[in-house]
């Protein structure tokens, strides 16, 4: 199977499914990553004195690290304006991601639930566009099988330190994968690779918060009791 995760930011994937990526490509699936922007206009550029185009490149930097880590099969980094996403054409987002699900051919998309998690509008957008897309491409029989959302349930979410975080109810979760030890020592190493952001990571209690059990919804399909794959039933 291929799989897709779309997300606007590099550390998004480390913030969320990394040790999920790193068990289906373990179980041999194809499992690629899209990134929307290079993550520059992070105000942690301040804290290096940087400029937004420099910290996009020492962001980029940091994310090939990650994809050595968790063994992509494929990685693409965009260079959309990031933190500007909301002030572009939607119509101009939907086709790069379109595009690139048009060359990967994947049977699963994942992205951002429709709250981002995080509430950031990066997050928001990339919800919208990647469902605005899926939508589109299946009503002409195209496109992938199926469409998820990383999730928190509600004690993750409580979790949080440096940001106040949105969960999923148990109804809306679908989908919980168990990892094994290996791949969420995984997400731990990919969250290292990101240097620039170790005192946010650290802040952020992200450690904590994502534990061997990952929540997903699946976007028009019910589960309940949940499935334990993001394949299951295709």
């Amino acid at each position: 199977m291929k799989i897709l995760y779309i997300y606007p930011h590099p550390d998004d994937e480390s913030f969320g499914p990394a040790s999920v990526m790193h068990m289906q490509q373990s179980q041999g699936h194809e499992v690629y990553l899209l990134t929307l922007t290079e993550g520059g206009a992070t105000r942690q550029r301040h804290k290096y004195n940087l400029s937004i185009e420099a910290m996009g490149k020492v962001r980029v930097a940091e994310m090939q690290d990650v994809e050595k880590v968790l063994r992509l099969t494929g990685m693409t980094i965009l260079d959309l304006p990031d933190s500007g996403l909301k002030e572009m054409d939607p119509a101009d987002i939907e086709a790069v991601i379109e595009e690139h699900i048009l060359k990967i051919q994947p049977d699963v998309l994942v992205t951002y639930p429709v709250h981002g998690i995080s509430g950031f509008h990066d997050h928001l957008i990339t919800h919208a566009a990647v469902k605005s897309v899926f939508c589109r491409m299946r009503s002409k029989g195209t496109g992938a099988r199926r469409l998820a959302f990383i999730a928190l349930n509600e004690a993750q979410a409580a979790l949080g330190k440096h940001f106040r975080l949105n969960c999923s109810t148990p109804d809306e979760i679908d989908c919980v994968v168990t990892v094994g030890e290996e791949d969420h020592q995984a997400l731990h190493k990919a969250l290292d690779c990101y240097k620039t952001f170790t005192e946010t990571i650290n802040a952020s209690g992200v450690r904590e918060i994502l534990t061997r059990e990952m929540s997903f919804e699946f976007f028009q399909e019910n589960y309940n009791p949940p499935v334990q794959d993001l394949f299951a039933g295709l």
